[in-house]
């Protein structure tokens, strides 16, 4: 049987049913396929399985523990339900330590960011050195944290502290720096700004540099002096990155824990009378080294979960309106 193709003649195809099946795709081939299909998995598993194991389950461990009265020595006691949670609220010291970490968060956070964009600015300038000034400028952050509580607490000290030194030598009286509220906070925001501003300020920096220049010539062009083309440019530009650093900046703020531990010498009671114990000192203080009260202390430090949670969202909504509003 013939097809007519224009003039052309040419052989009918035999029917379907009348062809020949094609023999099965060889095992290496098949080997590919499916290794191109497991291999993604395998290679984002690692991170999977750390994450579960030291994120995810302790996580739900603690959930589980709120719920209950579990005391270190003694062991579960049974489930209390959201009690844990009601005595969280109803507790003095714990709104103690809430305002304490708010107060230093406040403190710490808002001129580091400040002080980090204005450095990530002048950094970003053609300058002799750049290289020696922006490692320079990451030294604090890659110093141990515990040498830097040690030597600021000794800055701080009262009697024979650096600071108190200067305030004498100008004829100021000198601070009892671990005995008052601002005080304290103050002492501890600058150990935590001094350490963390370089940090920032080279994100800032990576982030100006991947800002196109052509931008920055045509303002010029048009007559937009530095200030004008930092406000309209530079820092509508930075937005996804500045709320990056807010949200990092505000978890790492309310879990603040050695560096006020460090500045009351190792003590979590945070002073005398709890002038500076943050929330994550008060969580300590309560696990391990007053009632061992582990369901207690695991109720706090979901309590203190949520509240990142929502701060975060609040920090994200602000400054993302404000930005949007600068455009």
């Amino acid at each position: 049987m013939t097809v007519n193709v224009g003039d052309a003649k040419r052989p009918a195809e035999p029917p379907r049913s009348d062809r020949k099946r094609s023999d099965p795709p060889p095992l290496s081939w098949r080997l590919g396929r499916l290794d191109m299909k497991l291999s993604p998995y395998l290679y984002v598993a690692p991170f999977f399985i750390i994450f579960g194991t030291f994120g995810l389950y302790p996580l739900i461990y603690t959930a589980y523990l709120s719920t209950h009265k579990w005391n270190l020595l003694g062991g579960d006691k049974g489930s209390v339900g959201l009690q844990n949670y009601r005595d969280v609220l109803t507790d003095d010291k714990f709104w103690n330590a809430i305002g304490n970490t708010f107060g230093i968060f406040a403190l710490s956070t808002i001129p580091q960011l400040l002080l980090a964009l204005l450095v990530a600015t002048w950094l970003n300038k053609r300058l002799r050195a750049r290289t020696s000034l922006r490692m320079g400028i990451l030294l604090p952050n890659i110093t141990s944290v515990a040498a830097v509580g040690i030597i600021f607490g000794l800055v701080f000290a009262e009697r024979y502290g650096m600071v108190n030194w200067m305030l004498d030598s100008v004829g100021l009286d000198t601070i009892q720096w671990r005995q008052h509220k601002w005080s304290s906070w103050l002492a501890i925001a600058t150990m935590v700004n001094w350490r963390w501003m370089g940090y920032n300020a080279l994100i800032y920096l990576a982030a100006m540099q991947a800002i196109p220049k052509d931008l920055y010539e045509s303002a010029a062009i048009d007559g937009a002096g530095a200030t004008r083309r930092f406000f309209q440019i530079t820092l509508p530009m930075l937005q996804p990155t500045i709320i990056f650093t807010v949200i990092i900046s505000t978890i790492g703020g309310m879990q603040l824990f050695t560096e006020p531990l460090l500045f009351d010498y190792g003590k979590p009671a945070g002073g005398s009378l709890n002038e500076f114990q943050t929330i994550a000192m008060y969580i300590y203080e309560t696990v391990f080294t007053n009632n061992y009260a582990a369901g207690y202390g695991a109720a706090i430090s979901w309590t203190l979960f949520l509240m990142i949670v929502l701060f975060s969202l609040v920090n994200f909504i602000a400054v993302r309106r404000s930005l949007r509003g600068s455009q």
